[in-house]
């Protein structure tokens, strides 16, 4: 029989578990600054995604939601996600030996960082308004998935980062939800357990399933930003319309 010492022990590991897999997942990215780390970049992206959900799935199963929790959650966000923004943009700008393509994308890089770092502060407000805008994660998911197609295919990825770097850092910041975004749409552990699942295959098995998974995020991204922001327009219409007696 335990003794009271080790059931409090016990009792607190269980109340911290999910701050424990929060911290879990950010702390191999390190590697990344290593000679060769950017090699396992992707595996870390993989990796920090499934972290970084599993911690939400344990505290909701295990009943331990909390405030604490849950900025710890965005704090160990605002810390992995401008890491992974960072590392490639220097790796693209290194590679190109400081062309303008590669000065870019670093600068690209920068700028989403800036917004990553805008959008986690802002979160930390308890008053402030949640579910608006892309979220941090998203941003790192297109970026795999540009690496990944770049891979196939054979293509200069810069350009395409560039592009995802910029759309990312107004989308954070949008004041509008974006409602048909694939992983907000899962709730139950099944659902997200699917979404890593496709990410795990198209890093796994990219020529037959990244096309594929790649299509349908970055359709459903574009997809809610466009009618997320056309319905915004027309409650900010509705709202500076004269209003008749």
């Amino acid at each position: 029989m335990p003794t009271l010492d080790q059931q409090t022990r016990k009792n607190v590991f269980l109340r911290n578990i999910a701050n424990i897999v929060s911290i879990l997942g950010v702390l191999p990215l390190s590697i990344l600054f290593a000679e060769h780390g950017y090699e396992y970049l992707i595996p870390l992206i993989v990796y920090n995604n499934i972290m970084d959900d599993l911690d939400g799935v344990l505290a909701r199963k295990l009943n331990i939601r909390s405030n604490f929790g849950a900025m710890l959650d965005n704090v160990c966000d605002a810390i992995s996600h401008p890491i992974f923004v960072f590392v490639i943009g220097m790796h693209y700008f290194q590679q190109a030996n400081g062309s303008a393509m590669g000065s870019a994308c670093m600068a690209g890089g920068l700028l989403a960082t800036a917004a990553i770092i805008l959008r986690s502060v802002s979160r930390l407000d308890p008053a402030s308004p949640t579910g608006a805008g892309s979220p941090t994660n998203e941003l790192i998911r297109h970026i795999f998935f540009v690496i990944v197609l770049s891979q196939i295919f054979k293509f200069a990825p810069e350009p395409f980062l560039i592009v995802v770097f910029v759309m990312h850092a107004v989308t954070m910041l949008v004041p509008f939800r974006m409602p048909y975004l694939i992983r907000s749409l899962t709730k139950s552990a099944f659902a997200i357990s699917l979404v890593n699942g496709a990410l795990a295959l198209a890093w796994l098995v990219p020529y037959y399933a990244a096309p594929v998974i790649a299509a349908l995020f970055i359709g459903a991204y574009f997809f809610s930003f466009v009618t997320g922001g056309l319905h915004w327009l027309k409650s900010v219409d509705a709202k500076t319309l004269p209003q008749h007696s």
